[in-house]
């Protein structure tokens, strides 16, 4: 019993170590990463944390929502310059993600992701922009427009989750951790080492079947997505969706807004058809653009046709 009890003692010290070393190891990758990857815009201070935004361009107002897990390079990648050149564009990161804080875990929440980033429009004076919203950010562009009707213009949506989605690919199964405890714990010392270690394999099914760019991990934000808060953010993220997406299904035919929608036929992250018909049973007017060979990340991968499909919303939203 005694040598039982001693093995034991052992086992948890050497565990103890082990983690106290990937706590370190992950608190030297985060302030590299931070370093090299410093706040590229300015920040809005909101009601329940602040915001960090690019603004650039001149022209009627674009605002940029990105996914799970990224932030605002996922845009700047290769829509954000190109955009700039007729319209002003504002990309934000999502509250808790890339430079942006929240105050708290019921923030992940949709319905107050939404009330921040609508508390973001109203004091920077954003007159109703067309809301692109990219996976998350999809979800969380319906909720603005369902809850605060009156700031936004319409919505051009790309690959957007809308609907209650049973299972998602293994590879995110690393962020389901149960509560706000243990998702510290694995922030702070498996979450980095697993991400390089399976970094490569996650980001090549959010681009299934297409191929991830090279320089994707600096130019389109990838690193910011190693850092213990990162991990810390989609993980929360993830945990919150189920709370609310199923009821925010029942309210989309009250979104009043021109809306729009482009799909890949082939994204492996969420199944097109399912997201594309809970829209289209209650808003059969919406402008849908659907794509063979396509994955999750047409953002990145297929800049011409987004910047087509944007620019035939923005006709319709901003014709007067």
């Amino acid at each position: 019993m005694e040598l039982a009890l001693t093995i034991l003692g052992a086992l948890l010290l050497i565990v103890m170590l082990v983690l106290i070393g990937f706590a370190g190891f992950s608190a030297y990758v985060s302030g590299k990463i931070s370093k090299a990857m410093a706040p590229a815009g300015a920040f809005q201070e909101v009601e329940g944390g602040r915001i960090h935004y690019v603004e650039k361009g001149e022209g009627r107002p674009l605002l940029l929502i990105h996914g799970l897990g990224g932030n605002l390079h996922n845009f700047g990648y290769a829509m954000i310059d190109r955009l700039a050149e007729r319209y002003h564009v504002i990309a934000i990161d999502r509250p808790g993600c890339g430079h942006s804080e929240r105050d708290n875990d019921e923030l992940a929440r949709l319905p107050r992701q939404a009330e921040m980033i609508a508390d973001f429009i109203r004091r920077k004076g954003i007159e109703k922009p067309l809301v692109i919203g990219h996976s998350l950010g999809g979800a969380i562009s319906l909720r603005l427009a369902i809850d605060h009707p009156e700031l936004v213009g319409g919505l051009a949506m790309l690959s957007p989750l809308t609907a209650v989605q049973e299972s998602a690919p293994a590879v995110f199964g690393g962020l389901f951790a149960p509560n706000s405890a243990l998702r510290g714990i694995i922030a702070n010392t498996i979450a980095v080492p697993a991400s390089i270690r399976n970094g490569a394999a996650v980001v090549e099914t959010i681009f299934a079947p297409e191929p991830v760019p090279e320089d994707f991990r600096t130019r389109g934000g990838g690193l910011l997505s190693l850092r213990p808060v990162a991990y810390y953010a989609a993980s929360t993220d993830m945990h919150a969706v189920p709370m609310d997406i199923g009821a925010q299904q029942d309210l989309y035919a009250r979104i009043s807004a021109p809306m729009g929608m482009l799909y890949g036929d082939d994204d492996a992250v969420l199944v097109a058809d399912h997201h594309v018909a809970a829209i289209m049973a209650v808003q059969p007017e919406l402008h849908l653009v659907r794509m063979g060979g396509v994955g999750h990340m047409p953002l990145v991968t297929q800049p011409d046709t987004c910047e087509r499909f944007i620019d035939e919303m923005a006709s319709r939203v901003f014709a007067t």
